[in-house]
Order: structure tokens, then C-alpha cells, then sequence
């Protein structure tokens, strides 16, 4: 049995479930989101309090959506609960972030500056010129966006210059070695 998928999902006050065909509905304070279920390999059952996710055989197929539906629910939970959060860095001489209503503009080193829409639940915000926040409901979404800012200008291995996650550790390469005698 899977470890993670016996565990049960607590509902915190103010969030409600709903299991439908095929289908799982969680509406909290902050929004509401829905999540497609296998329903021919797990069943979705909300009892005083709390989901329990059971798997239907212990065909592989039941075996791998078990754990799986089970922290899809707890991460939807959480997130009309609380919401999730990733921040990113912004480290190098003249970069910078600055928000412009929703859109957030970024100056990277570029011959011009890179503008960047956030899609639809998803909220930046800036703090300061080289902190950039994602904030949203969906846990996916939130690291996607993340993930997408990243990558505008990844992290490099000489200087260390670029967007990076909050404590992320870039293993810095050695330059060219020059003369012989230098080091």
C-alpha cells in the first residue's frame, strides 16, 4: 500500500469538497479549483472531516495514481486555504524587476527590456529591484510561472549572473586559466 496515499487529507474550517464523476472540487476562502480523477482506478470519499483516496485493485496503474490523487487533493486543499508561494532572485550589475499593473518588466542584461503576463490567478509582486514574488492557488501554475521567469535569463556558471530560486546555490565554474604560472 502506498505510504503517502493511506494518508488522509485533513479539511481545514471554511473549505468545501465535493466529489463528483470523475472529478474533485475543493472552494475555500481564496478560489476554487477542480481536479480530474481516475475514478476506474481510485475512489475519493470525505468522511467527518478528512479525504481518504482508496485505489480500487493493485494493478500498477492503481498503484501509481493512489499516491499521486492523494497529494493533488492535499495540494489543492492547501491551496484554497493558504495559497503557495515561490520566490525568485535577481542577482547581476543593472538587473533589475519592476512591476507595471500586472505585468512585470524586467531589465536582464538585454538590448531591451522583457515584459512578462502573468496568466490568469497567478499574482507577482516585487520587493525591492531584485525580489520577485509568484503567488496563486494551484501549486503547479505557481512553480510553472516561476520556472518560465527563470528562464529568461537562467543563472550562469562563470559570474553566477541571472534569475534564480530564493537559495539556490549555483556551482560556479573555474574561467580560463591564463598562464601556466597563474592560478
Amino acid at each position: 500500500m502506498s505510504r503517502i496515499g493511506k494518508l488522509s487529507v485533513p479539511v481545514p474550517a471554511g473549505v468545501d469538497i465535493s466529489v463528483g464523476a470523475g472529478e474533485v472540487s475543493v472552494k475555500g476562502p481564496k478560489g476554487e479549483l477542480r481536479q480530474h480523477i481516475l475514478s476506474e482506478v481510485v475512489g475519493v470519499r470525505v468522511e467527518a472531516g478528512h479525504i481518504y483516496v482508496d485505489r480500487k485493485g493493485d494493478a500498477k496503474a492503481h498503484r501509481s495514481a493512489h499516491g499521486l490523487t492523494r497529494t493533488l487533493i492535499a495540494n489543492m486543499v492547501e491551496g484554497v486555504s493558504k495559497g503557495f508561494r515561490k520566490s525568485l532572485e535577481i542577482q547581476g550589475v543593472g538587473y533589475r524587476a519592476a512591476k507595471a499593473g500586472e505585468k512585470l518588466n524586467l531589465t536582464l542584461g538585454y538590448s531591451h527590456p522583457v515584459v512578462y503576463s502573468p496568466p490568469q490567478g497567478i499574482v507577482l509582486s516585487v520587493e525591492g529591484q531584485n525580489k520577485i514574488h509568484v503567488e496563486g492557488i494551484d501549486k503547479q501554475q505557481v512553480g510553472q510561472v516561476a520556472s518560465e521567469i527563470r528562464a529568461l535569463r537562467a543563472p550562469e556558471p562563470y559570474k553566477g549572473k541571472g534569475v534564480r530560486y530564493e537559495g539556490e546555490q549555483i556551482r560556479k565554474k573555474l574561467g580560463k586559466a591564463g598562464k601556466a604560472g597563474k592560478k
